[in-house]
């Protein structure tokens, strides 16, 4: 099983797919955030007999929502794979580098993305996202970790480079212009993925490949950087993690390139479904 949302902005519905086939979930269960995470709606869900829930066409035009509805926060680690620090001419951090993005920049998979004023620096970031589901708070051991974690998502983690790193020594305006982390099409429940540490992921700039590396590739598991997180900053039921991502950004090319109107990202996570957002001067 794995979970959805569609509809127009303040409309959405949630899905759950099952062998191919879209289901409308009941009203009672709410949308897909932290309530429906922390009341323990997806364990309701697995005693659910879903055929006998309406269907939903997965193939018709209908806008695609992030899967996780307004999250209490979205939380990145930066520089999380070895050949993304190199290409970028990073150290190996000794620990997770960790940066804010404004929640309000989750939009959907299949969203345009707004280029910011003045940008010339917009870049593209493949990354597998992590949804918590139960709170973490001063985590005892890494292994802990595992039973906070709700499932996974495919985020995009888009990058204004020169507001990131020229305008001012810190990252939080360069992550959060408006539209900057389309997430999705897919909710994946943490017990449907065998192994975080064993997914591709990839990205596709007008067609042309630009990303694609694995997540045994990460200088911190998943697992280490929810423990990690925990001894900071408590995280909640719908906090969404970005966990970094592997080579092959814009800024890390020989000759830089970035992102321009009408240029066309396509991006996924193995299992956790493909997102194709186009880019539309703000």
């Amino acid at each position: 099983m794995r979970l959805a949302r569609r509809g127009a902005p303040g409309s959405e519905r949630v899905i759950a797919e099952v062998s191919g086939t879209g289901r409308v979930l009941p009203p009672e269960f709410g949308d897909l955030n932290g309530a429906f995470l922390e009341n323990g709606a997806l364990e309701r869900l697995s005693a659910l007999d879903l055929s006998s829930l309406p269907v939903d066409d997965l193939e018709s035009d209908e806008r695609w929502a992030a899967p996780i509805a307004t999250p209490g926060k979205v939380v990145c680690i930066g520089l999380n794979y070895r050949d993304h620090a190199a290409e970028t001419g990073a150290a190996i951090p000794a620990e997770p580098v960790v940066f804010m993005k404004d929640p309000s920049t989750v939009v959907g998979p299949f969203d345009d993305v707004l280029i910011p004023r003045g940008s010339v620096k917009t870049d593209w970031e493949v990354e597998l996202g992590v949804v918590i589901g139960r709170t973490a708070r001063y985590l005892d051991s890494v292994e802990s970790a595992a039973d906070c974690i709700a499932g996974y998502v495919t985020s995009h983690d888009v990058s204004e480079r020169e507001f990131q790193l020229e305008r001012g020594g810190q990252w939080d305006k360069g992550k959060s212009c408006e539209t900057f982390n389309p997430c999705g099409p897919w909710f994946v429940p943490a017990a449907e993925v065998a192994d975080p540490q064993a997914l591709r992921l990839w990205a596709t700039v007008n067609g042309e490949s630009r990303q694609d590396g694995t997540t045994a590739d990460m200088v911190f598991s998943v697992l280490e950087i929810v423990h990690y997180l925990s001894q900071f900053m408590v995280l909640r039921p719908g906090d969404l993690i970005n966990t970094g991502t592997p080579a092959g950004v814009g800024l890390g090319m020989p000759q830089p390139a970035y992102l321009r109107a009408g240029d066309v990202v396509e991006l996924g996570v193995e299992g956790l479904g493909i997102a194709r957002q186009r880019m539309v001067q703000a």
